[in-house]
């Protein structure tokens, strides 16, 4: 492509002023007009047959027209589309600034109040968007434009749509970073516009931390599942825009704030005034019918730490600053999902529920036993057993993590059975004297212990090949090989099933011992869409209750 050329009969092209995964943007006249604009050359993804080039055609026109609509004094305008040479062209309004991600090249770290005022421009944009229907999907530092004058304009409004998914390619590439995603996007599921605040809260944060918050590592793949897991550590420079960004970072899509509310927030740390409160939608809990978005609530709460109780695993999940910087596992995100409408809601209160139930299960239990040995009946006391099973509602669901022994493993229990005594077998015997005299003698039988060597490498190489070997397959029976603690760090068996439900296959090309309890493993995964990705992670597997159990793993 060279300048000079004439597209649409209408748009004579300079010089290219910028390019990236998604095509190429080149300053251009337009000779009807006589004004210069700026045309993006949308390139679509290579190998398309006929019939998925005409579509990919027909999508970037249409997505060319919606983005048309939006007119707003922070957006960038779209004035025309047009085809050249089977390939779609934008023709948009040019901007003589640079992007934020220059900026941030250029300057580093970028003082909270200004990065507040940049951030409050491109909300009041995207409300203005939201309203029209007009999700971004793609919001970053590389497409927001701020000039010396503070004119502050966000560009490429639906060509991530245009052009294909954002995130992997039809020919199995990533086009772009995924760090600025959201976290259900890097789940696969489809960006709405709670995705757009999600990912306009990582382009601020790492315009004021210096780095986006889940990194921009080598591996695309390895961000992902960081992105995927939402685990956000607190920002350190960010001072009194910190709080508004975590409220923009939720892990859960229902409990951001919208569009207009972060405009609202950040213009206010941006003017030296306190944050607003920004309100949360919390269910209300009556009845299962009532649990639609019908029913959504609107609380304004006096600080973020007083979350509903419906709502409490809503909160962005704060960890340290240097644990988010390691991406994690191959295993799912974070926090988990329910499925339909208010699932996520109806599933934390069912796991509330089982949990209080068990709770007070163990206390009437120790009421018991303690009464019995006290003397204070006649009848046999209740026979403690070694396990203690906590089951989510509907255990029979592919989405339900298979049930958890607590004491001594027993997974397969499918009534609860609260633990009164950590012994595989404590039935007491009560012998009685004559009527007048009642004595009570307790005996209790120890658990069963078996000795089991410690992991040696071999041991470990071999456990580690079996864990993948089940995978994707086997999904209940390869969480059954990682600790509770390693467990609960993956958002809980739900979000691990969603992960390995992407990925058609994983292959081990080799595991290499680092110790006695630690492997090195290389792993080509396989997506469902036909993609591939390869890494070297650590396995890190001990012993516990005599069997082996992956405790952690890295990059």
């Amino acid at each position: 492509m060279t300048s000079d050329r004439l597209i649409a009969g209408r748009y004579r092209l300079g010089d290219p002023i910028g390019t990236g995964a998604m095509g190429v943007v080149w300053r251009a006249t337009d000779v009807r007009l006589r004004r210069t604009v700026a045309v993006n050359q949308l390139i679509l993804g290579p190998g398309l047959s006929r019939s998925q080039a005409l579509e990919a055609r027909m999508r970037a026109m249409r997505e060319g027209r919606i983005a048309a609509r939006l007119h707003h004094t922070n957006a960038v305008t779209v004035f025309d589309v047009a085809e050249e040479d089977g390939q779609p062209w934008l023709v948009m309004e040019y901007v003589n600034a640079p992007s934020l991600a220059a900026l941030m090249r250029e300057k580093g770290q970028l003082p909270p109040t200004e990065v507040a005022r940049i951030g409050a421009k491109v909300a009041a944009a995207m409300a203005a968007a939201h309203d029209a229907g007009i999700v971004h999907r793609d919001v970053k530092p590389a497409n927001i434009l701020v000039a010396d004058d503070g004119t502050v304009k966000i560009t490429d409004f639906g060509i991530s749509r245009a052009v294909g998914d954002v995130t992997v390619t039809s020919t199995g590439f990533l086009a772009g970073t995924p760090a600025y995603l959201s976290p259900e996007v890097a789940r696969g599921e489809n960006p709405e516009s709670p995705s757009d605040v999600f990912a306009l809260g990582s382009t601020l944060y790492a315009a004021v931390e210096g780095m986006p918050p889940f990194g921009e590592g080598d591996n695309p793949l390895a961000v992902l599942h960081s992105v995927a897991r939402a685990q956000v550590p607190e920002p350190r420079r960010a001072g009194p825009l910190g709080p508004v960004l975590m409220e923009l970072l939720g892990a859960d899509a229902d409990s951001r704030p919208t569009m207009k509310q972060a405009h609202e927030a950040l213009q206010a740390v941006a003017e030296g005034r306190g944050a607003p409160v920004i309100a949360n939608p919390t269910r209300i809990l009556p009845s299962a019918a009532a649990d639609d978005e019908s029913t959504k609530t609107t609380v304004l709460s006096p600080s973020r730490n007083q979350v509903p109780v419906g709502e409490a695993d809503d909160a962005t999940q704060h960890v340290d600053m240097s644990a988010a910087r390691t991406p994690g596992p191959p295993l799912p995100p974070s926090f988990e999902t329910g499925s339909g409408q208010g699932g996520k809601g109806r599933d934390r209160r069912q796991f509330a529920l089982v949990g209080l139930g068990v709770v007070a299960a163990l206390l009437i239990a120790t009421v018991i036993a303690t009464t019995v040995n006290r003397g204070g009946g006649t009848e046999d006391p209740p026979v403690a057993t070694g396990s203690s099973v906590v089951a989510p509602p509907g255990g029979g669901s592919d989405a339900t993590a298979p049930t958890t022994a607590v004491a001594q493993g027993q997974a397969d229990t499918q009534q609860p059975t609260p633990t009164v005594a950590p012994s595989t077998s404590a039935a007491p015997s009560t012998t009685s004297a004559q009527p007048s005299t009642t004595t009570t003698t307790t005996t209790t039988v120890p658990p069963t212990t078996t000795s089991v060597a410690p992991p040696t490498p071999a041991s470990v190489a071999s456990f580690v090949q079996s864990y993948y070997g089940m995978l994707p397959g086997n999904v209940s029976g390869a969480w059954s090989m990682l600790s509770p603690s390693y467990q609960a760090t993956t958002g809980g068996f739900n979000t691990y099933a969603q992960f390995w439900g992407t990925i058609a296959a994983v292959r081990v090309g080799g595991v290499t011992p680092s110790g006695n309890n630690r492997a090195t493993v290389a792993l080509t995964y396989t997506l469902k869409n036909g993609s591939t990705s390869s890494e070297n992670r650590w396995i890190q597997v001990e012993s516990s209750n005599g069997r082996m159990l992956i405790t952690a793993s890295g990059l």
